[in-house]
């Protein structure tokens, strides 16, 4: 029995939480999320709260209950307050240039890399190297993040690449010379 799954969902006046089936859809002031959960599952609303609870004892419905609770709790926080993900770029030349829907990336290769950001995220620029990406649902935040982090990662001898703001990335002596 997961401690997690048992707990209650609450759900803040400002956030409306429709239950159809397996399908939650979650509003709020800064966005809405809908989300499709294994059939053995079973979510209720009840006096304001969301509940989570397996249909049967499984070994599967056990693991996923814990799990489909702890995304309904990320999706009524997502609507209330966005998730943030901040990138750091670093290099001599390197630099992000937001075209509308699309990121534009100098990374130290020969061509731009472009990159189409997804519905529901904004991104935003400051100074050129300094990237926030904000959305309400956790999940694509941190693989739109991890997207751009991908076509250039920090290198361990200069240190030059996308990084997250506060990952720390070992840096490795360079060659001696005698």
């Amino acid at each position: 029995m997961s401690r997690i799954g048992k707990l209650p969902v609450a759900v803040p006046e400002k956030v409306k939480v429709t239950v159809n089936g397996s399908e939650v859809a979650v509003e709020g002031p800064k966005g809405k999320l809908t989300k499709t959960f294994e059939s053995c599952v079973s979510i209720k609303v009840e006096d304001g709260n969301v509940i989570v609870s397996p249909k049967d004892d499984s070994r599967h419905a056990n693991a996923m209950y814990g799990t489909a609770r702890s995304i309904i709790n990320g999706m009524v926080a997502g609507v209330q307050e966005p998730y943030v993900k901040k990138l750091e770029i670093e290099g001599v030349g390197f630099k992000a240039v937001l075209n509308g829907k699309m990121l534009d990336l100098a990374l130290g290769y020969s061509h731009p890399i472009n990159y189409a950001i997804p519905e529901g995220i904004t991104i935003t620029i400051d100074a050129g190297t300094k990237v926030t990406v904000e959305g309400c649902d956790k999940q694509v935040v941190g693989q739109v993040a991890a997207d751009i982090k991908g076509f250039k990662p920090v290198e361990p001898y200069k240190g030059k690449g996308v990084r997250i703001v506060g990952e720390y990335v070992r840096r490795k002596e360079g060659k001696k010379t005698a």
